[in-house]
């Protein structure tokens, strides 16, 4: 699954009917919608990621699904591990607020991603958080740290 930058760029820019804008580490297509972000972990479950992929957990912030950031000081929060991963968002809704109406169902609105914006009050740390409906959508590049 690891391949170096240029490979992704490349079959990224295949991918994109436009060429792709690169913003803070992310190639970003408007059709495409992929971008760079990380997940921290333990050793234990980093190693069973790479392995076996990854699995969504059962409930969290934003329910169900796989968490990761495009922030890395986020995941450095969840463990000494962090893995960098290509993820194609799809649908993505905003959740901006606590209790919002659609915090644990977007998934069952035909959303892929939902995501919360920095310092909008969801999270403690103010950082950007995203949660994945389904692990296909995560390509892991590489382990960071």
């Amino acid at each position: 699954h690891l391949r170096p930058t240029s490979e992704r760029l490349a079959e990224h820019q295949e991918q994109c009917p436009s060429k792709p804008k690169v913003r803070a580490s992310a190639f970003v297509c408007e059709d495409v919608k992929t971008y760079t972000m990380f997940h921290g972990t333990s050793d234990v479950n980093a190693a069973s990621i790479q392995s076996q992929g990854f699995r969504s957990s059962v409930d969290g912030t934003l329910g169900p699904g796989v968490y990761l950031s495009r922030d890395s000081r986020k995941a450095s929060a969840y463990g000494p591990v962090i893995l960098e991963c290509l993820v194609s968002v799809g649908r993505v809704t905003k959740i901006t607020h606590p209790g919002h109406l659609a915090q644990k169902t977007w998934h069952l609105q035909g959303y892929d991603t939902a995501w919360v914006p920095p310092n909008c009050g969801m999270v403690g740390s103010g950082l950007e958080e995203d949660c994945v409906s389904h692990p296909s959508r995560i390509e892991l590049i590489r382990r960071l740290a």
